[in-house]
């Protein structure tokens, strides 16, 4: 690990962990998480495929969120931290309804300045590279169903198919939400999506997200 990513040997937990990521020496490169029990450090860089997929959805639901002026979508970089689940981590993305935010389910407690959001966001994304398998699809699935996250988008594109998966909150687990010749329904932004994949001439994947 370079000398930008010396983990302190004081974290050892949520708190500790919470007051690294606010200290002016946490690391401006590389992704890291406390999930329930261990801290979870990514130092690779991002695939080019992982940015586009982050790209297209972003924009799509930008762009809706605008429209309808139904709450804040929050691009990757901030922290997501929820308490009960002892867990703090970076997610691909985030969307904070108008509602969660007056009812206080999920906080941005310090307005402009803040680095993290506080609670229970209303969805959350996860890009699945190659060295997050194992969190996105077990330990931060379980933990962000603990965390009361209503909606886990979940996109594989480790292979030539592509793998696009809303899970809604259910009572014991996240349930794969079924699709419908490749569209699925998600009960937080009120539409059906269905991600496609197609390789341009540059010999690059290029993604689009429909919406209806």
């Amino acid at each position: 690990i370079s000398e930008q990513a010396t983990i302190p040997a004081w974290v050892h937990d949520l708190a500790s962990f919470r007051r690294w990521a606010h200290a002016d020496d946490f690391p401006e490169q590389g992704r890291f998480a406390w999930l329930d029990s261990y801290l979870w450090v990514d130092l690779t860089m991002e695939r080019l495929i992982q940015n586009q997929i982050k790209k297209e959805i972003t924009r799509v639901l930008a762009n809706l969120e605008i429209a309808e002026d139904i709450g804040c979508l929050i691009v990757d970089r901030m922290l997501l931290t929820n308490l009960e689940a002892n867990l703090s981590s970076e997610p691909d993305g985030m969307f904070v309804s108008n509602r969660s935010l007056e009812e206080g389910l999920a906080v941005v407690a310090e307005g402009d300045g803040a680095i993290e959001v506080i609670g229970s966001p209303d969805m959350t994304l996860e890009v699945i590279s190659p060295t997050s398998v194992g969190k996105d699809t077990v330990d931060l699935r379980r933990l962000s169903w603990e965390a009361g996250v209503k909606e886990y988008w979940l996109v594989d594109s480790r292979e030539k198919s592509l793998a696009f998966d809303i899970l809604r909150h259910g009572a014991a687990r996240y349930i794969t939400t079924r699709k419908h010749n490749g569209w699925v329904k998600s009960q937080v932004f009120g539409r059906e999506f269905k991600l496609t994949r197609e390789t341009t001439k540059h010999g690059v994947s290029k993604f689009t997200l429909e919406m209806r």
